[in-house]
């Protein structure tokens, strides 16, 4: 019988992945972002742009000076889904509970890098014990599961792991993986939720630097803290800048109640559990999606919420929209067409060359 060959990522140049791949190198667990800070501010200096670092932690890149009016906001968040320590044993092994939407199911028994004090990081395996002996009649929760570091209690502690201590894969598995069709091929990561979202943003500044255009109406572009488990960041800001508008730039994922497709085109949301979205910005990135040439799906979710939508039901912001890549296996090794990125990348930047901006918006019936 013929041997397959091993599955290996096909050789790109795309700037969409690799700016993934670097943002992939960076633990980012909710609490825990001011290093992906560090690199994303690194990333907007490179481009040509000021950032600065709000009290919350976000990262904000403002195009406001001598533009009369309440701003857009257009964010993503920097945090991802984590665990957290809440207990350690006196033999060391380290239980867990997640940080934001981390199911055991996703994980398996894999490698984690835990964040101590400053910049201390150690190894550590999920573990669930022997397969041999456990009879399973009923779903595991993170009950079931604990972290085997080979470290005793007291020898943890000497190296700065709490209670309290985050940890998230180990970068070795977490890829990126380019794999299919090379004439349409797939993207596969440990959660593009949502360092893809930030790769948009940055894009887009890069195309503003490059292209030196700015839209005429106030922008800021951020990079929040802590969306997971709770979108603290984008409340934050929200309430203190006071936005005419909140879009996110996030993943849609493919769920029981939105029938989405894989097949490169974005999705725009109409409704999630906290709240409907503006009818006339959906209306608008309708529109601006078809000057684009793109196709946009539409999603309305049960369970699952955004940035933008805790703004909104904050009271922060009169009107919030939410864009972004569909993605198969939400919350673990996700995959997306690759050409989806370079979609909602068009869908942004024409928006900002022809959008009249939310005044005009308001305008429409």
């Amino acid at each position: 019988m013929k041997k397959t060959a091993p599955l290996h990522s096909q050789p790109t140049g795309h700037p969409a992945v690799a700016l993934l791949s670097e943002l992939l190198d960076v633990p980012s667990p909710p609490g825990r972002e001011a290093a992906m800070a560090r690199l994303i501010r690194s990333k907007i200096a490179e481009i040509g742009f000021a950032s600065e670092l709000d009290a919350a932690g976000n990262v904000l890149v403002r195009f406001t000076k001598d533009k009369p009016g309440a701003p857009v906001v257009f964010a993503a968040h920097m945090d991802e889904i984590a665990l957290m320590v809440n207990r350690i044993e006196p033999d060391g092994r380290l239980r867990v509970t997640p940080s934001g939407g981390l199911m055991p199911h996703k994980t398996g028994e894999r490698i984690f890098d835990i964040l101590g004090d400053g910049d201390v990081v150690i190894p550590g395996v999920l573990s669930c014990g022997s397969g041999h002996i456990r009879t399973l009649d009923r779903t595991l929760d993170w009950s079931d599961y604990w972290v085997f570091t080979g470290l005793s209690e007291c020898q943890l502690r000497a190296q700065g792991i709490h209670e309290g201590a985050s940890m998230v894969p180990a970068r070795e598995g977490r890829g990126p993986l380019v794999f299919g069709d090379p004439s349409d091929p797939f993207v596969a990561a440990w959660t593009f939720d949502d360092r893809m979202g930030v790769v948009a943003l940055l894009r887009l500044l890069k195309v503003m630097r490059d292209e030196k255009f700015a839209p005429p109406w106030p922008m800021i572009i951020a990079f929040t803290v802590h969306e997971e488990g709770g979108c603290h960041g984008a409340k934050v800001l929200a309430h203190r800048e006071q936005p005419s508008a909140f879009i996110a730039i996030d993943g849609c994922p493919i769920m029981a109640d939105a029938q989405l497709k894989l097949d490169g085109r974005p999705a725009i949301w109409i409704k999630d559990r906290r709240t409907c979205y503006d009818q006339r910005l959906i209306a608008t990135l309708l529109r601006t999606a078809d000057m684009a040439g793109v196709g946009l799906q539409r999603a309305v979710y049960t369970k699952t919420a955004s940035d933008a939508s805790a703004v909104y039901d904050s009271g922060a912001a009169p009107a919030v929209a939410f864009l972004g890549h569909v993605r198969e296996n939400s919350h673990g090794f996700e995959v997306a067409r690759l050409s989806v990125f370079d979609r909602v990348h068009a869908i942004l930047v024409q928006l900002l060359k022809t959008w009249a901006g939310p005044a005009a918006t308001a305008d429409q019936p």
